[in-house]
Protein backbone atom coordinates (compact mmCIF):
# COMPACT_ATOMS: atom_id res chain seq x y z
CA UNK A 1 0.00 0.00 0.00
CA UNK A 2 2.80 2.39 0.98
CA UNK A 3 4.66 1.43 -2.21
CA UNK A 4 1.53 2.13 -4.26
CA UNK A 5 1.06 5.51 -2.58
CA UNK A 6 4.70 6.41 -3.24
CA UNK A 7 4.31 5.41 -6.90
CA UNK A 8 1.18 7.51 -7.19
CA UNK A 9 2.93 10.51 -5.59
CA UNK A 10 5.90 10.06 -7.92
CA UNK A 11 3.58 9.85 -10.93
CA UNK A 12 1.72 12.94 -9.75
CA UNK A 13 4.99 14.81 -9.28
CA UNK A 14 6.19 13.78 -12.73
CA UNK A 15 2.83 14.81 -14.19
CA UNK A 16 2.99 18.18 -12.42
CA UNK A 17 6.54 18.75 -13.68
CA UNK A 18 5.42 17.82 -17.20
CA UNK A 19 2.47 20.23 -17.04
CA UNK A 20 4.71 22.97 -15.61
CA UNK A 21 7.33 22.37 -18.31
CA UNK A 22 4.66 22.33 -20.99
CA UNK A 23 3.16 25.54 -19.60
CA UNK A 24 6.58 27.22 -19.41
CA UNK A 25 7.30 26.15 -22.99
CA UNK A 26 3.97 27.56 -24.15
CA UNK A 27 4.59 30.86 -22.33
CA UNK A 28 8.07 31.11 -23.85
CA UNK A 29 6.61 30.38 -27.27
CA UNK A 30 3.97 33.09 -26.84
CA UNK A 31 6.61 35.60 -25.71
CA UNK A 32 8.63 34.79 -28.83
CA UNK A 33 5.55 35.25 -31.01
CA UNK A 34 4.74 38.57 -29.33
CA UNK A 35 8.27 39.86 -29.87
CA UNK A 36 8.09 38.89 -33.54
CA UNK A 37 4.70 40.58 -33.87
CA UNK A 38 5.99 43.77 -32.27
CA UNK A 39 8.88 43.96 -34.71
CA UNK A 40 6.54 43.23 -37.60
CA UNK A 41 4.10 45.98 -36.60
CA UNK A 42 6.98 48.45 -36.39
CA UNK A 43 8.06 47.46 -39.91
CA UNK A 44 4.53 48.09 -41.21
CA UNK A 45 4.39 51.43 -39.36
CA UNK A 46 7.69 52.53 -40.91
CA UNK A 47 6.35 51.55 -44.35
CA UNK A 48 3.46 53.94 -43.74
CA UNK A 49 0.78 51.27 -44.09
CA UNK A 50 -0.61 51.18 -40.57
CA UNK A 51 -3.94 53.00 -40.68
CA UNK A 52 -6.50 52.90 -37.88
CA UNK A 53 -9.07 55.46 -39.07
CA UNK A 54 -11.84 55.11 -41.63
CA UNK A 55 -11.54 56.58 -45.11
CA UNK A 56 -14.31 59.00 -46.14
CA UNK A 57 -14.04 61.44 -49.05
CA UNK A 58 -10.30 60.88 -49.23
CA UNK A 59 -9.77 61.82 -45.57
CA UNK A 60 -8.75 59.57 -42.68
CA UNK A 61 -11.34 60.12 -39.97
CA UNK A 62 -12.08 58.89 -36.45
CA UNK A 63 -15.47 57.54 -35.42
CA UNK A 64 -17.67 60.53 -34.70
CA UNK A 65 -18.28 59.39 -31.13
CA UNK A 66 -14.61 58.56 -30.61
CA UNK A 67 -15.23 54.82 -30.10
CA UNK A 68 -12.65 52.25 -31.13
CA UNK A 69 -12.43 48.47 -31.41
CA UNK A 70 -9.45 46.23 -30.76
CA UNK A 71 -7.79 44.26 -33.54
CA UNK A 72 -6.14 41.18 -32.07
CA UNK A 73 -3.49 38.77 -33.26
CA UNK A 74 -5.26 35.36 -33.20
CA UNK A 75 -1.94 33.58 -32.65
CA UNK A 76 -1.18 35.39 -29.39
CA UNK A 77 -4.28 37.29 -28.33
CA UNK A 78 -2.34 40.54 -28.11
CA UNK A 79 -3.90 43.78 -29.33
CA UNK A 80 -2.32 44.95 -32.58
CA UNK A 81 -4.21 48.24 -32.87
CA UNK A 82 -7.36 50.10 -31.94
CA UNK A 83 -9.34 51.16 -34.99
CA UNK A 84 -12.28 53.52 -35.35
CA UNK A 85 -15.63 51.90 -34.54
CA UNK A 86 -17.99 53.53 -37.02
CA UNK A 87 -21.74 53.34 -37.46
CA UNK A 88 -24.64 54.73 -39.47
CA UNK A 89 -23.59 58.40 -39.48
CA UNK A 90 -20.13 57.73 -40.84
CA UNK A 91 -21.56 55.28 -43.38
CA UNK A 92 -24.09 57.84 -44.59
CA UNK A 93 -21.29 60.36 -45.13
CA UNK A 94 -19.24 57.73 -46.98
CA UNK A 95 -22.24 57.00 -49.23
CA UNK A 96 -22.72 60.71 -49.92
CA UNK A 97 -19.03 61.02 -50.79
CA UNK A 98 -19.21 58.03 -53.15
CA UNK A 99 -22.38 59.39 -54.74
CA UNK A 100 -20.94 62.84 -55.42
CA UNK A 101 -17.71 61.35 -56.81
CA UNK A 102 -19.56 58.88 -59.03
CA UNK A 103 -20.40 61.50 -61.64
CA UNK A 104 -16.80 62.62 -62.18
CA UNK A 105 -15.23 59.14 -61.87
CA UNK A 106 -17.71 57.51 -64.26
CA UNK A 107 -17.15 60.26 -66.85
CA UNK A 108 -13.42 59.57 -67.06
CA UNK A 109 -12.38 57.61 -70.09
CA UNK A 110 -11.86 53.88 -69.69
CA UNK A 111 -8.18 54.45 -70.37
CA UNK A 112 -7.89 56.96 -67.51
CA UNK A 113 -9.57 54.59 -65.04
CA UNK A 114 -7.39 51.77 -66.34
CA UNK A 115 -4.18 53.71 -65.68
CA UNK A 116 -5.20 54.49 -62.09
CA UNK A 117 -6.04 50.84 -61.42
CA UNK A 118 -2.77 49.71 -62.97
CA UNK A 119 -0.84 52.06 -60.69
CA UNK A 120 -2.75 50.66 -57.70
CA UNK A 121 -1.75 47.15 -58.78
CA UNK A 122 1.91 48.21 -59.06
CA UNK A 123 1.84 49.71 -55.55
CA UNK A 124 0.25 46.57 -54.06
CA UNK A 125 2.95 44.40 -55.63
CA UNK A 126 5.74 46.71 -54.51
CA UNK A 127 4.41 46.49 -50.92
CA UNK A 128 3.44 42.80 -51.01
CA UNK A 129 5.75 41.72 -48.18
CA UNK A 130 4.37 44.41 -45.85
CA UNK A 131 0.77 43.61 -46.79
CA UNK A 132 1.36 39.89 -46.27
CA UNK A 133 2.95 40.57 -42.90
CA UNK A 134 -0.02 42.67 -41.83
CA UNK A 135 -2.43 39.97 -43.02
CA UNK A 136 -0.62 37.25 -41.08
CA UNK A 137 -0.66 39.35 -37.93
CA UNK A 138 -4.39 40.11 -37.94
CA UNK A 139 -5.76 36.97 -39.63
CA UNK A 140 -3.23 34.30 -38.65
CA UNK A 141 -2.53 32.57 -41.97
CA UNK A 142 1.08 31.55 -42.72
CA UNK A 143 3.26 34.07 -44.53
CA UNK A 144 3.48 31.87 -47.63
CA UNK A 145 -0.31 31.86 -47.90
CA UNK A 146 -0.49 35.59 -47.16
CA UNK A 147 2.00 36.35 -49.93
CA UNK A 148 -0.07 34.15 -52.20
CA UNK A 149 -3.19 36.12 -51.31
CA UNK A 150 -1.51 39.44 -52.04
CA UNK A 151 -0.54 38.21 -55.51
CA UNK A 152 -4.01 36.74 -56.00
CA UNK A 153 -5.75 39.87 -54.75
CA UNK A 154 -3.57 42.13 -56.88
CA UNK A 155 -4.33 40.01 -59.95
CA UNK A 156 -7.96 41.22 -59.88
CA UNK A 157 -6.84 44.85 -59.98
CA UNK A 158 -4.49 44.10 -62.89
CA UNK A 159 -7.13 42.09 -64.75
CA UNK A 160 -9.89 44.68 -64.40
CA UNK A 161 -7.48 47.52 -65.19
CA UNK A 162 -7.13 45.83 -68.57
CA UNK A 163 -10.82 44.88 -68.80
CA UNK A 164 -11.86 48.50 -68.20
CA UNK A 165 -10.89 49.27 -71.82
CA UNK A 166 -13.03 46.40 -73.14
CA UNK A 167 -16.44 47.29 -71.70
CA UNK A 168 -18.47 47.67 -74.87
CA UNK A 169 -22.08 48.26 -75.81
CA UNK A 170 -23.59 46.89 -79.02
CA UNK A 171 -24.89 48.55 -82.15
CA UNK A 172 -27.69 46.45 -83.66
CA UNK A 173 -27.82 47.44 -87.35
CA UNK A 174 -31.18 45.97 -88.47
CA UNK A 175 -33.21 48.27 -86.20
CA UNK A 176 -30.72 51.09 -85.83
CA UNK A 177 -30.91 50.56 -82.08
CA UNK A 178 -28.09 51.39 -79.70
CA UNK A 179 -27.37 49.37 -76.58
CA UNK A 180 -25.20 51.03 -73.93
CA UNK A 181 -23.64 49.64 -70.79
CA UNK A 182 -23.64 52.08 -67.88
CA UNK A 183 -22.06 51.81 -64.41
CA UNK A 184 -24.62 50.89 -61.78
CA UNK A 185 -23.60 53.70 -59.38
CA UNK A 186 -22.57 53.55 -55.73
CA UNK A 187 -21.66 50.04 -54.54
CA UNK A 188 -21.74 48.80 -50.95
CA UNK A 189 -19.11 46.04 -50.58
CA UNK A 190 -19.16 43.93 -47.40
CA UNK A 191 -16.16 41.60 -47.06
CA UNK A 192 -15.07 38.77 -44.72
CA UNK A 193 -12.04 38.23 -42.52
CA UNK A 194 -10.62 35.06 -44.11
CA UNK A 195 -9.23 36.85 -47.20
CA UNK A 196 -8.74 40.45 -46.00
CA UNK A 197 -7.33 41.70 -49.32
CA UNK A 198 -8.53 39.46 -52.14
CA UNK A 199 -12.22 39.69 -51.26
CA UNK A 200 -11.94 43.47 -51.47
CA UNK A 201 -9.99 43.67 -54.72
CA UNK A 202 -12.28 41.08 -56.36
CA UNK A 203 -15.20 43.50 -55.80
CA UNK A 204 -13.58 46.93 -55.92
CA UNK A 205 -11.48 46.18 -59.04
CA UNK A 206 -14.39 45.61 -61.45
CA UNK A 207 -16.55 48.27 -59.75
CA UNK A 208 -13.95 51.00 -60.25
CA UNK A 209 -13.12 49.74 -63.73
CA UNK A 210 -16.77 50.21 -64.77
CA UNK A 211 -16.92 53.71 -63.30
CA UNK A 212 -18.72 52.86 -60.05
CA UNK A 213 -17.70 54.27 -56.68
CA UNK A 214 -17.52 52.09 -53.58
CA UNK A 215 -18.09 52.04 -49.83
CA UNK A 216 -16.23 49.06 -48.35
CA UNK A 217 -17.12 47.55 -45.00
CA UNK A 218 -14.29 45.12 -44.06
CA UNK A 219 -14.55 42.64 -41.20
CA UNK A 220 -13.96 44.13 -37.78
CA UNK A 221 -11.51 41.25 -37.19
CA UNK A 222 -9.21 42.22 -40.08
CA UNK A 223 -9.59 45.91 -41.02
CA UNK A 224 -5.88 46.77 -41.11
CA UNK A 225 -5.16 45.09 -44.46
CA UNK A 226 -8.19 46.81 -46.01
CA UNK A 227 -7.06 50.23 -44.75
CA UNK A 228 -3.52 49.68 -46.02
CA UNK A 229 -4.87 48.72 -49.47
CA UNK A 230 -7.09 51.81 -49.49
CA UNK A 231 -4.09 53.99 -48.64
CA UNK A 232 -2.25 52.57 -51.66
CA UNK A 233 -5.32 53.27 -53.81
CA UNK A 234 -5.15 56.95 -52.82
CA UNK A 235 -1.44 56.99 -53.61
CA UNK A 236 -2.23 55.47 -57.01
CA UNK A 237 -4.50 58.38 -57.89
CA UNK A 238 -7.91 56.84 -57.26
CA UNK A 239 -9.79 60.09 -56.52
CA UNK A 240 -11.09 61.04 -53.09
CA UNK A 241 -14.56 59.61 -52.58
CA UNK A 242 -14.25 56.88 -55.21
CA UNK A 243 -13.16 54.38 -52.54
CA UNK A 244 -14.35 54.77 -48.94
CA UNK A 245 -13.79 52.42 -45.99
CA UNK A 246 -15.94 52.23 -42.85
CA UNK A 247 -15.64 49.59 -40.14
CA UNK A 248 -17.06 48.94 -36.71
CA UNK A 249 -20.73 48.43 -35.87
CA UNK A 250 -21.73 45.89 -38.53
CA UNK A 251 -25.54 46.08 -38.08
CA UNK A 252 -25.55 49.89 -38.21
CA UNK A 253 -23.25 50.03 -41.24
CA UNK A 254 -25.24 47.33 -43.02
CA UNK A 255 -28.57 49.06 -42.36
CA UNK A 256 -27.23 52.39 -43.61
CA UNK A 257 -26.08 50.77 -46.86
CA UNK A 258 -29.38 48.95 -47.32
CA UNK A 259 -31.61 51.93 -46.57
CA UNK A 260 -29.78 54.43 -48.75
CA UNK A 261 -31.37 55.08 -52.15
CA UNK A 262 -27.97 56.30 -53.37
CA UNK A 263 -26.46 52.82 -52.96
CA UNK A 264 -27.51 50.97 -56.09
CA UNK A 265 -25.77 47.65 -55.49
CA UNK A 266 -24.72 45.42 -52.59
CA UNK A 267 -21.94 42.87 -53.01
CA UNK A 268 -21.22 40.50 -50.11
CA UNK A 269 -19.00 37.56 -49.28
CA UNK A 270 -19.81 35.74 -46.05
CA UNK A 271 -22.28 33.46 -44.36
CA UNK A 272 -25.52 32.31 -45.96
CA UNK A 273 -27.54 33.60 -42.99
CA UNK A 274 -26.22 37.15 -43.32
CA UNK A 275 -26.53 36.96 -47.11
CA UNK A 276 -30.25 36.20 -46.81
CA UNK A 277 -30.72 39.22 -44.54
CA UNK A 278 -28.93 41.46 -47.03
CA UNK A 279 -31.02 40.05 -49.85
CA UNK A 280 -34.22 40.78 -47.95
CA UNK A 281 -33.00 44.25 -46.94
CA UNK A 282 -32.09 45.12 -50.53
CA UNK A 283 -35.68 44.53 -51.63
CA UNK A 284 -36.99 47.79 -50.09
CA UNK A 285 -34.90 49.90 -52.47
CA UNK A 286 -34.65 47.22 -55.22
CA UNK A 287 -30.85 47.13 -55.29
CA UNK A 288 -28.79 44.91 -57.53
CA UNK A 289 -27.13 42.29 -55.37
CA UNK A 290 -24.38 39.70 -55.74
CA UNK A 291 -23.72 37.17 -52.99
CA UNK A 292 -20.90 34.70 -52.46
CA UNK A 293 -22.11 32.64 -49.52
CA UNK A 294 -21.28 29.49 -47.59
CA UNK A 295 -20.21 26.21 -49.11
CA UNK A 296 -20.24 22.55 -48.18
CA UNK A 297 -17.78 21.34 -50.78
CA UNK A 298 -17.58 17.63 -51.60
CA UNK A 299 -14.26 16.16 -52.69
CA UNK A 300 -14.89 12.88 -54.53
CA UNK A 301 -12.01 10.42 -54.92
CA UNK A 302 -12.82 7.61 -57.36
CA UNK A 303 -11.05 4.27 -57.34
CA UNK A 304 -9.39 5.06 -60.69
CA UNK A 305 -7.74 8.20 -59.28
CA UNK A 306 -4.00 8.67 -58.93
CA UNK A 307 -3.64 8.36 -55.14
CA UNK A 308 -0.72 10.77 -54.90
CA UNK A 309 -2.54 13.41 -56.95
CA UNK A 310 -5.73 12.90 -54.94
CA UNK A 311 -3.94 13.21 -51.58
CA UNK A 312 -2.06 16.34 -52.64
CA UNK A 313 -5.18 17.95 -54.10
CA UNK A 314 -7.44 17.01 -51.18
CA UNK A 315 -4.88 18.32 -48.70
CA UNK A 316 -4.73 21.67 -50.51
CA UNK A 317 -8.51 21.86 -50.85
CA UNK A 318 -9.10 21.07 -47.17
CA UNK A 319 -6.34 22.70 -45.15
CA UNK A 320 -5.69 25.97 -46.96
CA UNK A 321 -6.01 28.81 -44.43
CA UNK A 322 -6.53 26.17 -41.72
CA UNK A 323 -9.80 25.12 -43.34
CA UNK A 324 -11.23 28.64 -43.16
CA UNK A 325 -12.31 29.18 -46.77
CA UNK A 326 -15.72 28.90 -48.41
CA UNK A 327 -14.33 26.50 -51.04
CA UNK A 328 -12.58 24.16 -48.59
CA UNK A 329 -13.33 20.47 -49.06
CA UNK A 330 -15.87 19.90 -46.30
CA UNK A 331 -16.62 16.24 -47.11
CA UNK A 332 -14.08 13.87 -48.64
CA UNK A 333 -15.93 11.02 -50.34
CA UNK A 334 -13.69 8.03 -51.14
CA UNK A 335 -14.70 4.99 -53.20
CA UNK A 336 -14.58 1.80 -51.14
CA UNK A 337 -11.96 0.08 -53.32
CA UNK A 338 -9.26 2.59 -52.34
CA UNK A 339 -10.66 3.93 -49.06
CA UNK A 340 -8.07 2.31 -46.77
CA UNK A 341 -5.15 3.11 -49.06
CA UNK A 342 -6.23 6.73 -49.48
CA UNK A 343 -6.97 7.19 -45.76
CA UNK A 344 -3.52 5.92 -44.82
CA UNK A 345 -1.72 8.18 -47.30
CA UNK A 346 -3.91 11.18 -46.44
CA UNK A 347 -3.36 10.83 -42.69
CA UNK A 348 0.38 10.62 -43.27
CA UNK A 349 0.24 13.84 -45.31
CA UNK A 350 -1.85 15.62 -42.65
CA UNK A 351 0.63 14.58 -39.96
CA UNK A 352 3.32 16.52 -41.83
CA UNK A 353 1.44 19.82 -41.50
CA UNK A 354 3.27 22.16 -39.14
CA UNK A 355 1.06 24.13 -36.74
CA UNK A 356 2.40 27.44 -35.48
CA UNK A 357 2.66 31.20 -35.76
CA UNK A 358 2.23 32.32 -39.34
CA UNK A 359 5.36 34.46 -39.02
CA UNK A 360 7.51 31.32 -38.80
CA UNK A 361 8.77 29.90 -42.10
CA UNK A 362 8.02 26.29 -41.13
CA UNK A 363 4.34 26.97 -40.37
CA UNK A 364 1.73 25.56 -42.75
CA UNK A 365 -1.25 25.79 -40.36
CA UNK A 366 -1.97 28.95 -38.39
CA UNK A 367 -4.57 29.60 -35.69
CA UNK A 368 -8.31 29.83 -36.15
CA UNK A 369 -9.63 33.39 -36.16
CA UNK A 370 -11.04 33.40 -32.60
CA UNK A 371 -12.33 31.33 -29.70
CA UNK A 372 -15.81 31.04 -31.21
CA UNK A 373 -14.31 29.36 -34.27
CA UNK A 374 -12.56 26.77 -32.08
CA UNK A 375 -15.73 26.12 -30.12
CA UNK A 376 -17.62 25.51 -33.36
CA UNK A 377 -15.04 22.92 -34.44
CA UNK A 378 -15.28 21.23 -31.04
CA UNK A 379 -19.07 21.17 -31.32
CA UNK A 380 -18.88 19.45 -34.72
CA UNK A 381 -16.35 16.89 -33.47
CA UNK A 382 -18.41 16.09 -30.36
CA UNK A 383 -21.55 15.71 -32.47
CA UNK A 384 -19.78 13.33 -34.86
CA UNK A 385 -18.21 11.12 -32.20
CA UNK A 386 -21.48 10.93 -30.27
CA UNK A 387 -23.10 9.51 -33.41
CA UNK A 388 -20.45 6.89 -34.16
CA UNK A 389 -17.63 8.67 -35.99
CA UNK A 390 -14.05 7.99 -34.96
CA UNK A 391 -11.21 10.48 -34.78
CA UNK A 392 -8.35 9.06 -36.84
CA UNK A 393 -5.97 11.95 -36.21
CA UNK A 394 -6.02 15.09 -34.06
CA UNK A 395 -9.42 16.01 -32.70
CA UNK A 396 -8.35 18.47 -30.02
CA UNK A 397 -6.81 21.86 -29.36
CA UNK A 398 -3.14 22.13 -30.13
CA UNK A 399 -0.73 22.37 -27.22
CA UNK A 400 0.24 25.88 -28.38
CA UNK A 401 -3.02 26.98 -26.78
CA UNK A 402 -4.88 30.13 -27.87
CA UNK A 403 -6.96 29.34 -30.96
CA UNK A 404 -4.70 26.68 -32.45
CA UNK A 405 -6.39 23.40 -33.34
CA UNK A 406 -4.77 20.16 -34.46
CA UNK A 407 -5.26 19.18 -38.12
CA UNK A 408 -7.89 16.47 -37.80
CA UNK A 409 -9.14 13.48 -39.80
CA UNK A 410 -12.45 11.84 -38.88
CA UNK A 411 -13.74 8.50 -40.19
CA UNK A 412 -17.17 6.81 -40.29
CA UNK A 413 -18.92 10.13 -40.94
CA UNK A 414 -22.61 9.82 -41.91
CA UNK A 415 -25.16 12.24 -43.34
CA UNK A 416 -26.88 12.87 -40.00
CA UNK A 417 -23.76 14.55 -38.57
CA UNK A 418 -22.99 18.28 -38.55
CA UNK A 419 -19.71 17.50 -40.30
CA UNK A 420 -21.74 16.29 -43.29
CA UNK A 421 -24.59 18.82 -43.20
CA UNK A 422 -22.82 22.10 -42.41
CA UNK A 423 -19.59 23.98 -43.10
CA UNK A 424 -17.10 23.31 -40.30
CA UNK A 425 -14.73 26.17 -41.26
CA UNK A 426 -11.77 24.59 -39.53
CA UNK A 427 -8.97 22.03 -40.02
CA UNK A 428 -11.21 18.94 -39.94
CA UNK A 429 -11.35 16.43 -42.81
CA UNK A 430 -14.26 13.95 -42.68
CA UNK A 431 -13.69 10.76 -44.72
CA UNK A 432 -16.84 9.13 -46.12
CA UNK A 433 -16.81 5.87 -48.13
CA UNK A 434 -19.10 5.30 -51.12
CA UNK A 435 -19.77 2.41 -53.50
CA UNK A 436 -20.95 3.76 -56.86
CA UNK A 437 -20.63 6.90 -58.93
CA UNK A 438 -24.37 7.50 -58.61
CA UNK A 439 -24.18 7.27 -54.82
CA UNK A 440 -21.28 9.74 -54.72
CA UNK A 441 -23.17 12.26 -56.85
CA UNK A 442 -26.28 11.90 -54.68
CA UNK A 443 -24.26 12.40 -51.47
CA UNK A 444 -22.40 15.37 -52.94
CA UNK A 445 -25.62 17.10 -53.99
CA UNK A 446 -27.42 16.37 -50.72
CA UNK A 447 -27.02 19.92 -49.38
CA UNK A 448 -28.47 23.40 -49.81
CA UNK A 449 -25.01 24.70 -50.69
CA UNK A 450 -23.57 24.73 -54.19
CA UNK A 451 -20.32 26.66 -54.34
CA UNK A 452 -17.33 24.39 -55.06
CA UNK A 453 -16.73 20.68 -55.62
CA UNK A 454 -13.69 18.55 -56.43
CA UNK A 455 -13.29 15.21 -58.19
CA UNK A 456 -10.28 12.97 -58.70
CA UNK A 457 -10.31 10.44 -61.54
CA UNK A 458 -8.19 9.38 -64.52
CA UNK A 459 -11.26 8.90 -66.68
CA UNK A 460 -12.04 11.74 -69.09
CA UNK A 461 -15.65 10.60 -69.71
CA UNK A 462 -16.25 10.33 -65.96
CA UNK A 463 -14.71 13.74 -65.30
CA UNK A 464 -17.20 15.36 -67.71
CA UNK A 465 -20.14 13.23 -66.63
CA UNK A 466 -19.69 13.86 -62.92
CA UNK A 467 -18.79 17.54 -63.32
CA UNK A 468 -22.03 18.16 -65.20
CA UNK A 469 -24.05 16.22 -62.59
CA UNK A 470 -22.69 18.12 -59.60
CA UNK A 471 -24.92 21.03 -58.53
CA UNK A 472 -22.05 23.45 -57.94
CA UNK A 473 -20.84 26.65 -59.56
CA UNK A 474 -17.18 25.58 -59.49
CA UNK A 475 -15.70 22.12 -60.08
CA UNK A 476 -12.03 21.21 -59.81
CA UNK A 477 -10.90 18.05 -61.63
CA UNK A 478 -7.68 16.54 -60.25
CA UNK A 479 -6.76 19.84 -58.64
CA UNK A 480 -7.36 21.37 -55.20
CA UNK A 481 -6.83 25.09 -55.85
CA UNK A 482 -9.29 26.38 -58.43
CA UNK A 483 -9.80 30.14 -58.04
CA UNK A 484 -8.22 32.57 -60.51
CA UNK A 485 -8.96 36.09 -61.68
CA UNK A 486 -9.70 34.97 -65.26
CA UNK A 487 -12.45 32.47 -64.37
CA UNK A 488 -15.97 33.22 -63.04
CA UNK A 489 -16.31 32.52 -59.33
CA UNK A 490 -19.72 31.92 -57.75
CA UNK A 491 -22.23 29.35 -56.58
CA UNK A 492 -25.70 27.98 -57.16
CA UNK A 493 -28.55 27.06 -54.79
CA UNK A 494 -28.03 28.81 -51.42
CA UNK A 495 -24.36 29.56 -52.08
CA UNK A 496 -25.11 32.83 -53.77
CA UNK A 497 -26.00 34.93 -56.79
CA UNK A 498 -23.81 36.35 -59.53
CA UNK A 499 -20.17 35.84 -60.47
CA UNK A 500 -16.90 37.51 -59.52
CA UNK A 501 -13.71 37.58 -61.57
CA UNK A 502 -13.38 37.09 -65.34
CA UNK A 503 -15.17 39.13 -67.98
CA UNK A 504 -18.47 38.02 -66.45
CA UNK A 505 -17.59 39.75 -63.18
CA UNK A 506 -17.83 43.11 -64.92
CA UNK A 507 -21.51 42.57 -65.70
CA UNK A 508 -22.36 42.71 -61.98
CA UNK A 509 -21.49 46.42 -61.93
CA UNK A 510 -23.23 47.51 -65.13
CA UNK A 511 -26.76 48.43 -66.11
CA UNK A 512 -28.00 47.67 -69.61
CA UNK A 513 -29.55 50.68 -71.31
CA UNK A 514 -31.42 50.52 -74.60
CA UNK A 515 -31.71 53.63 -76.79
CA UNK A 516 -33.91 53.52 -79.87
CA UNK A 517 -32.69 56.21 -82.26
CA UNK A 518 -35.21 57.87 -84.57
CA UNK A 519 -34.36 59.86 -87.68
CA UNK A 520 -32.18 62.78 -86.62
CA UNK A 521 -31.98 64.27 -90.10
Amino acid sequence: MAMAMMTMRRAAALSARHILASSSSRIASLRHMSADAGAAMEKIRVAGLLRTQGLIAGQWVDAYDGKTIEVQNPATGEVLANVSCMGSRETSDAIASAHSTFYSWSKLTASERSKALRKWYDLIISHKEDLALLMTLEQGKPMKEALGEVNYGASFIEYFAEEAKRIYGDIIPPTLSDRRLLPVGVVGAITPWNFPLAMITRKVGPALACGCTVVVKPSEFTPLTALAAADLALQAGIPAGALNVVMGNAPEIGDALLQSTQVRKITFTGSTAVGKKLMAGSANTVKKISLELGGNAPCIVFDDADIDVAVKGSLAAKFRNSGQTCVCANRILVQEGIYEKFASAFIKAVQSLQVGNGLEDSTSQGPLINEAAVEKVEKFINDATSKGANVMLGGKRHNLGMTFYEPTVVGNVSNDMLLFREEVFGPVAPLIPFKTEEEAIHMANDTNAGLAAYIFTKSIPRSWRVSESLEYGLVGVNVGIISTEVAPFGGVKQSGLGREGSKYGVDEYLELKYICMGNLG
